[in-house]
């Protein structure tokens, strides 16, 4: 049941109602976690929605004299205590390798409640977009020298080459988002942006609904190691062939229509994304491990809103930018 009045405690009250992975069957070594990862995807909510890129400024958001950060706080409380600052930079650092299982388990939710192949096959979209990373880039002279030129350069990221988007300096945002009546983000990974999309792609792939049954990508998904891993599940992967246009071979037009449903999925929900969080330009924050924390959840958050959306009984995948805008 959600709760009346700010949009922002909804979601949050709505971060308790989302499955999660099973926990591993062996215990984890060492001193074990006091606060679940839940109370800090809360958290990470607020400072995604409220631009609030560490811990630092979360905790003195939670200290002002507001209605909406009063009612905040005690939603970032569990078993009675509240993280200290340390805590809160520590989990944030862990919380990053946990979100691509927490994405993957969310989506598979999500199909079952809002039906998005009711009407056509099921397939689903695999893509990479670029993030340019914060401030700065780092020649490949300088690299090589150990020089960095100027103390705004993120030295983390890396240089990658599209044929559309050119040369480009930063990370890169895998996905598997739905070929349906709704686009539902099934699947995330967030790199440097000079990993290849096809090594990163079994990665997503394990992270599908069984559902699937088709894959769809363009040239660079289009290898034999792939097309295994897609029979193993019994998906067909469709990829664009490699070879001077146009091509002539049996499947032509049916690929070609595959690659149509394709591009009116991944390329149109990787604009509607950046613009939601208004990353066209560049990522709020610096570093590999924090350029995750924060793609990664906007990921997460985009999926709970869609949840929000669907048990408010609103239309699902509309007007999200002025839902958070309003949070």
């Amino acid at each position: 049941m959600l709760t009346h009045g700010s949009i922002l405690v909804s979601l949050l009250w709505l971060v308790e109602q989302i499955p999660t992975p099973p926990p591993p069957v062996k215990r984890q070594r060492g001193r074990q976690e006091f606060y679940s990862d839940k109370l800090f995807v809360k958290a990470l909510i607020v400072m995604i929605i409220r631009r609030l890129y560490t811990a630092y400024a979360l905790l003195h958001f939670l200290e002002q004299d507001d209605p909406v950060a009063q009612r905040i706080r005690p939603l970032l409380t569990e078993h009675g205590r509240f993280p200290t600052r340390r805590t809160w930079e520590r989990r944030f650092a862990t919380l990053p390798a946990r979100l691509p299982a927490l994405i993957g388990c969310l989506g598979r939710h999500l199909v079952e409640l809002l039906q998005p192949w009711a009407v056509q096959g099921h397939a689903a979209a695999v893509d990479s977009t670029p993030l340019r990373a914060n401030g700065g880039v780092w020649h490949k002279k300088h690299r090589l020298a150990g020089e960095v030129p100027h103390s705004s350069i993120d030295t983390e990221a890396a240089w990658s080459k599209s044929g559309y988007h050119g040369w480009w300096y930063g990370w890169k945002l895998h996905l598997a988002v739905v070929v349906g009546s709704v686009w539902i983000p099934l699947a995330a990974e967030f790199t440097i942006a000079s990993e290849a999309d096809n090594v990163i792609a079994p990665k997503l792939l394990e992270q599908l609904p069984m559902a699937v049954r088709y894959v769809l990508g363009d040239t660079h998904y289009n290898t034999p190691e792939l097309r295994q891993e897609c029979a193993l599940h019994n998906r067909e992967l469709v990829a664009t062939r490699r070879g001077p246009y146009p091509h002539r071979d049996g499947g032509v037009e049916v690929r070609r229509i595959f690659h149509k449903l394709r591009s009116l999925a991944i390329e149109p929900f990787n604009g509607v994304f950046k613009n939601i969080f208004e990353w066209r330009g560049q990522m709020p924050v610096k570093g590999l491990k924090r350029g995750q924390l924060f793609a990664l959840g906007a990921i997460l958050l985009y999926q709970i809103v869609l949840l929000y959306q669907h048990q408010r009984q609103q239309p699902v995948g509309v007007g999200i930018k002025a839902l958070l805008r309003a949070a």
